[in-house]
């Protein structure tokens, strides 16, 4: 998203973790700027009764954590690695200075917020859903429509595994699973070699 060379010219540095790796904890002050170069980190919380619940998956070219940095309030989510990731560190002073003297970058930042702040309410009314295909429909569409995907029929990959469709909408696996199957009588999706392709 944002130019390494300006991220650099502020002093940002590289950070790598590895699989499962927490970044940084619910509770933590955020004290860094984190934008991906390589690999996925997820989003993620967990209920009373210890289910996780994943609030978003981000991938190269994304960052993700920025909205306690603007306000200095704690993280309300934890963020781990899903892969052997690579990210970019820019302090958070340094990072408000950058904004101050890059007026596009700080546009581009907005944008960002904003999309995921559209996901958000796009996804808040399904999650309580008691339809629990409407809410598989809902976050495969939000894929889609936010992804290079081609016109043409079932070329669009899900690039999420049936564990994470079941974090992202509060579904229990077996019911993705069994959701997955009936959708595909549907002629909604097509499922081959494991993998979920959209109409």
């Amino acid at each position: 998203m944002i130019p390494e060379d300006i991220l650099l010219s502020f002093h940002a540095k590289f950070l790598n973790y590895k699989k499962g790796d927490t970044i940084f904890s619910k509770g933590n002050y955020p004290s860094y700027y984190y934008q991906i170069r390589l690999g996925e980190v997820k989003m993620n919380n967990y209920n009373e009764e210890g289910k996780e619940f994943i609030q978003n998956i981000f991938t190269a070219g994304q960052s993700f954590g920025e909205p306690p940095l603007f306000i200095d309030e704690p993280y309300p989510a934890n963020a781990v690695a899903l892969s052997n990731v690579e990210l970019i560190a820019l302090g958070k002073d340094d990072f408000l200075k950058m904004l101050y003297q890059h007026p596009e970058v700080s546009i581009e930042i907005n944008r960002s917020l904003a999309r995921r702040l559209f996901y958000k309410a796009v996804m808040a009314p399904e999650i309580s859903s008691q339809d629990s295909n409407k809410r598989l429909k809902t976050l495969f569409d939000y894929q889609k429509s936010h992804s290079n995907a081609s016109d043409e029929p079932f070329t669009y990959m899900v690039p999420l595994t049936r564990q994470q469709i079941a974090d992202l909408t509060g579904l229990r696996v077996e019911t993705v699973i069994r959701g997955v199957k009936e959708l595909e009588k549907e002629g909604y999706l097509l499922i081959r070699q494991r993998k979920i392709f959209l109409k």
